[in-house]
């Protein structure tokens, strides 16, 4: 039984249980099937319901918004108090903030004396007006843009959010593109304030005297200690040409910093949330127009990330799930997959039938649930999900690269017994690379370069997304002067290869290399 016992403070171990078992529910608090949706979280176990509330436009009270965020709250922890609900600040500001008085708890903990006024979109923005910075529109719950958080209206708004949804029950906050509306915030100093202000009102009044902070970002570092409490990120990837239809592979991106984090403990890299993204969901207004190449290189086939996912075939996305999941746990160990549970569609929604009278309909959203008289749209993704966090950690803990992703290691490594510097970069290239988000035969790629790990030994696990035979080879020092493969010797240019092959999709391969001894090895794990 994993552990998801906290107050006050929240352990490495527990955060990261809460984490792999993270959905990202977006706007589950205006859900329509709530009843079905309390049924999968129960089902499947989850324990973080990520972007559980929050909003971009402001297109109701916010009064009324808060209530059924609250309501949702209620719910869910009547069914299992131990679930952390998130909601969302965003990088949105809009002019309908001035319909809200500023309470006087706002003004008070800013150390201010009360007055009987309402927030000033004005006094967020960004002075002036920087390009793209600001979204002109005629109604006044999208007219607004992104707030600057030197200025103390911007915090003050943020604060009198943070402070709503930790009354309403929710221990957890995302705070979107932190880098966007920190930009005039030299070195994040009164970002850290605010932060804090944040985390001393939920020791008093949240649920379990804390509140989670995290943000799209791979980390903010201030003298050591961790802006956040985990990061969170979306995912990178790179279209897969080689086969028919709009196939794709990820790719690493960045890394996670590590340092002091705020609940008392340090490690070298923080753990993480990835997640498929939306921004809208088509990326260009007519897929018709553009060819095959043009298409692939526009976000993801011409959508965003959730919308791509939920326009793949029931196999595909079943098939897509366990790939990144499998992706994960093999290229970044502190990293963990914010499964997707409920996440709008914008203008990409999906015409398909309904579980109730079979009739055509247009979803909206992205809904992991069976289909059925309770969730007549659901995409059904429920088994796999469940399979999948039955295998734990087991990828993991066999074949994964090493914790710090952005250091390869072998700077001023000198065999012991010889005395010979060790190659800084040893590269694993050959026809498999483009499945995992590389060049094909690119001897010097960054994407396939291995690890050092020690006793004159290089590693890189990737897992391959399909079944088939491909061909490989090691190049010491990003060059083909020098390539091995299999029999200890070395050969140049492009034809030594050695092959492997994979019985399964979406199995983890292994590839280790002896620099001393020239002893390549392929191990395979499905």
């Amino acid at each position: 039984m994993m552990d998801y016992q906290f107050d006050g403070r929240i352990s490495k171990e527990v955060l990261e249980n809460y984490l792999s078992r993270a959905v990202t529910a977006a706007g589950l608090y205006e859900s329509e099937t709530l009843s079905d949706d309390l049924r999968v979280v129960r089902e499947l176990g989850v324990k973080f319901l990520g972007r559980a509330s929050g909003i971009w436009y402001m297109t109701e009270d916010d009064d009324v918004h808060f209530a059924k965020s609250r309501e949702l709250a209620e719910k869910v922890h009547e069914a299992d108090p131990e679930i952390i609900l998130q909601a969302c600040i965003f990088e949105c500001v809009t002019q309908r903030m001035e319909s809200v008085k500023i309470p006087e708890f706002v003004f008070r903990d800013f150390g201010m004396e009360p007055k009987d006024r309402y927030f000033c979109l004005a006094d967020t923005l960004f002075p002036g007006e920087p390009a793209g910075f600001v979204s002109r529109r005629e109604e006044p719950e999208k007219n607004g843009g992104i707030p600057d958080l030197n200025r103390q209206e911007a915090r003050m708004w943020f604060y009198y959010r943070a402070v709503r949804y930790i009354d309403c029950g929710y221990e957890a906050l995302h705070m979107g593109q932190v880098h966007l509306y920190t930009a005039n915030d030299r070195g994040m100093v009164k970002t850290q304030e605010l932060f804090e202000m944040i985390r001393r009102y939920a020791a008093v009044h949240g649920r379990r005297h804390k509140v989670l902070l995290d943000a799209h970002t791979h980390g903010v570092n201030r003298r050591g200690k961790l802006l956040f409490d985990y990061h969170a990120m979306p995912f990178t990837r790179v279209p897969l040409l080689e086969r028919e239809g709009t196939d794709l592979v990820l790719v690493r991106e960045g890394y996670s910093e590590g340092g002091l984090n705020p609940n008392g403990w340090s490690a070298q890299a923080m753990p993480y949330l990835m997640e498929y993204d939306n921004w809208g969901g088509l990326a260009v207004d007519d897929r018709a127009r553009y060819s095959r190449e043009e298409l692939a290189l526009k976000d993801w086939w011409g959508y965003d990330q959730i919308a791509w996912f939920a326009h793949q075939s029931f196999e595909k996305r079943n098939h897509f799930l366990e790939y990144t999941y499998r992706w994960l746990e093999v290229n970044n160990v502190c990293g963990f997959f914010e499964i997707p549970f409920r996440r709008m569609l914008g203008d990409a929604p999906v015409t398909m039938e309904r579980g109730d009278s079979g009739a055509k309909d247009i979803q909206t959203f992205y809904q992991i649930n069976k289909k059925s008289s309770s969730c007549p749209m659901g995409f059904g993704q429920e088994d796999t999900v469940k399979r999948l966090w039955q295998e734990g950690h087991r990828l993991r803990e066999l074949a994964a690269n090493p914790e710090l992703q952005i250091a390869y290691g072998a700077e001023a490594v000198y065999d012991t017994e010889t005395g010979i510097k060790l190659p800084e970069k040893v590269v694993v290239y050959g026809s498999f690379q483009p499945y995992v988000g590389a060049v094909k035969n690119d001897s010097n790629s960054e994407v396939t370069r291995m690890y050092y790990i020690g006793n004159n030994t290089y590693t890189l696990s990737v897992v391959i997304p399909y079944a088939g035979t491909y061909d490989f080879a090691v190049s010491t020092y990003g060059t083909l002067s020098a390539t091995y493969c299999g029999d200890g010797y070395p050969r140049s240019g492009s034809s030594n290869k050695g092959t492997f092959t994979v019985e399964k999709d979406n199995a983890a391969v292994r590839f280790r290399f002896d620099f001393t001894d020239c002893a390549v090895e392929v191990e395979i794990f499905e």
